[in-house]
């Protein structure tokens, strides 16, 4: 039978989930039920969601967790019920923080997820349209305001890291697909060799590319493993001739690819 694990928040709950789920990938033995309750800021949801976490324990048979991130006192008391093991992150870190620091701290709702510095949330959402605007080589003319250039066969994971690196890390990333077109000079193509240092490229298994491209257009040349295997390796070939540095995104996550492009190109955060 899976374990219930709750993600409880006074706001949208991302700390309490990212915090949570961190934690129990350690336990891969064990299915978890992820629930997640989002603002939970009054007495009367607190109380509804006490009983929810009661009825979900009688029907388990065993102990809930409970991981919460609500600021405010008295809804914490509400739903830390004896029925459920409960992980309070603010009860954990703040007095700890607040100890060493010496200083009380503001017991402020929202400050992780909210718009507290508009600037810097103005960052973010530059960078994501940034990142949508320039995907696939589409309107080149401004690359010189990337941040980075994500270069690759295309389906090699080159879209999705653009995103998460704009949300994440208010980065301005684009990227220009390698076509079977690039690879005959062995050289960048011309649109990217005044962006060279600004340029990283992405790899994948040709193996797991032939399985990505046959569910976008199934039985197509585009997607056939010859094809596949042609395409990885000439542009592998032409990146360590030019010397992009590259990484696979074969069995890396978006958040894994998205860091190590962070560090390997010595980018800094903008957005947090």
């Amino acid at each position: 039978m899976p374990r219930t694990a709750f993600f409880i928040s006074d706001r949208t709950g991302i700390t309490a989930e990212m915090l949570g789920h961190s934690l129990i990938t350690q336990f891969e033995d064990v299915n978890f039920r992820r629930v997640t309750l989002p603002y939970v800021d009054t007495p009367e949801k607190a109380l509804k969601v006490a009983e929810q976490i009661r009825r979900q324990a009688a029907e388990d048979q065993c102990q809930p967790l409970v991981f919460s991130t609500i600021v405010g006192e008295e809804l914490r008391k509400l739903i830390a019920v004896e029925e459920a093991l409960t992980l309070d992150f603010f009860e954990i870190f703040i007095g700890p923080l607040e100890k060493a620091l010496g200083r009380e701290s503001s017991h402020t709702v929202g400050k992780s997820h909210g718009i507290v510095n508009f600037e810097e949330y103005k960052t973010r959402i530059d960078a994501v349209n940034f990142a949508l605007a320039h995907d696939d080589g589409v309107m080149p003319r401004d690359l010189n305001d990337a941040d980075i250039i994500l270069v690759g066969v295309s389906r090699s994971a080159k879209t999705p890291t653009c995103l998460y690196l704009a949300l994440q890390y208010g980065i301005k990333a684009a990227n220009y697909p390698l076509t079977p077109e690039d690879f005959g000079n062995h050289t960048l193509p011309k649109l990217l060799l005044p962006y060279r240092n600004k340029l990283f490229g992405l790899t994948i298994d040709p193996v797991r590319l032939n399985q990505i491209r046959e569910e976008r257009k199934p039985g197509s040349r585009y997607a056939a493993l010859d094809n596949c295997e042609y395409e990885v390796a000439e542009a592998e070939v032409l990146m360590r001739q030019v010397g992009v540095p590259h990484l696979s995104s074969t069995t890396r996550s978006i958040e894994e690819l998205a860091t190590s492009i962070m560090h390997t190109a010595g980018l800094t955060r903008r957005t947090y």
